[in-house]
């Protein structure tokens, strides 16, 4: 179990590694590509189709596949894609695209995969850490930030940088799915993580996921509301990436670099809930835990639009990003519970939620050119009244009667 729960880091880790290094380099293949911001956007609207369109099959190809063989293909997949775009941006758009749709649905199905084995061996731990996979990820996306500004840094081409990343995570990654659990493994322990109330499935994964399964999955009433869940938490997450920088310079009036650290400590504060959440979890289950990290998070967000001077503006950036740290992972642990569906209720789970990171861009920008950035993330504010409103729908299933 140590050695799974190393790949499952590994797992994570190189995901936030990849993406983090596609998207340190956007400028310059704007650039290279004479692109304005309407122009990049589409581009990226390809990774994002590809994205979903994984996201919706991935149900079946993990249950085929299993988990450990849809990561490494997906990692394959990815490093040609990679590549694809380190040499296809100095052509034209079409190549770009081409690769990005490659990358995009790489990354949806490898998401899906390693959340259904994080789920698996926090099963069989007895304890809560998902989130430090998660946390993980965003360790991952500051790692692969720095090595692609060391990149610009140092004059390092666009295509040297991808494909030596490339060549790097796909090796890796291949390497280290060989100690993933077996999705078929068996019964998990008495204790299921999350809930200390909560007694584990003892149902042995298996893999009759088929179209049938998938589709008749889009009716259940408990995977539409974990979805509903994680997307709330999806755009509270995806609104601070995208838009503090931006709000801070907008509204407050700081400088650039001022702005940039009111982002940095955003994304600190998540990946420090993300670390020491576990132990919340463990110890007063989920419903308890991330109902009052939504509360946490919705007093962050009101000082932060509210807040008349730039220090409280910081301080609900704070407050933000750790309340919204631990939604997306316990949404994916609550989709994962029952061993014999993991696999394509994840799938469903993380369809809906990357609706957000899909529309919330949009949607804030567009109020954002009425109402300004700052006060357009009210809509954030709404969608985590509604996660609070909603969060039962992530308590562990009951033991099945097996008498």
């Amino acid at each position: 179990m140590r050695a799974a729960t190393r790949a499952v880091y590994a797992a994570f880790i190189l995901a936030g590694v990849a993406a983090a290094s596609w998207a340190s380099r956007i400028p310059q293949v704007r650039d290279e590509l004479g692109l304005n911001p309407s122009g990049i956007g589409l581009v990226l609207l390809s990774l994002a189709a590809g994205s979903i369109i994984s996201l919706l099959l991935a149900g079946q190809i993990v249950a085929r596949l299993g988990s450990s063989r849809t990561v490494a293909a997906m990692g394959a997949l990815l490093g040609a894609a990679m590549v694809g775009v380190s040499i296809g941006y100095l052509y034209g758009v079409p190549p770009v695209l081409l690769a990005l749709f490659a990358f995009g649905f790489a990354n949806g199905s490898w998401d899906v995969a390693m959340n259904v084995q994080g789920a698996i061996v926090e099963r069989r731990l007895g304890k809560a850490i998902m989130p430090r996979f998660h946390a993980g990820f965003s360790i991952g996306t500051v790692a692969g930030a720095l090595a692609g500004a060391g990149a610009v840094a140092l004059g390092i081409s666009v295509t040297i940088h991808l494909a030596v990343t490339a060549v790097l995570i796909a090796a890796v990654v291949i390497v280290a799915v060989r100690a993933f659990v077996p999705d078929d493994a068996g019964p998990v322990p008495a204790v299921t993580p999350s809930d200390p109330t909560m007694v584990g499935s003892t149902a042995p994964v298996t893999k009759r996921n088929g179209l049938h399964d998938a589709l008749a999955t889009w009716r259940e009433p408990r995977t539409i509301i974990v979805g509903v869940f994680v997307l709330a938490f999806a755009f509270t997450e995806g609104a601070g990436i995208d838009w503090i920088s931006v709000s801070m310079i907008d509204s407050y009036g700081t400088s650039a670099a001022v702005g940039t650290l009111a982002f940095a400590l955003f994304l600190a504060a998540m990946t420090a809930g993300r670390w020491f959440g576990p132990a919340l979890l463990d110890r007063y289950g989920r419903v308890a835990v991330v109902r009052v990290l939504a509360a946490v998070s919705l007093g962050g967000l009101a000082l932060y639009i509210l807040g008349p001077a730039t220090p409280l503006a910081f301080v609900g950036a704070l407050f933000w990003g750790l309340g919204a740290s631990l939604g997306f992972p316990v949404g994916m642990s609550a989709a994962a519970d029952d061993p014999a569906h993991a696999a394509s209720r994840v799938s469903v789970v993380a369809s809906i939620g990357y609706c957000a990171f899909l529309g919330g861009p949009p949607l804030i920008g567009f109020l954002g050119d009425h109402i300004m950035v700052k006060n357009a993330l009210v809509a954030v504010a709404v969608l985590l009244i509604i996660s609070i409103t909603i969060a039962g729908a992530v308590k562990p299933l009951p033991e099945p009667d097996v008498r």
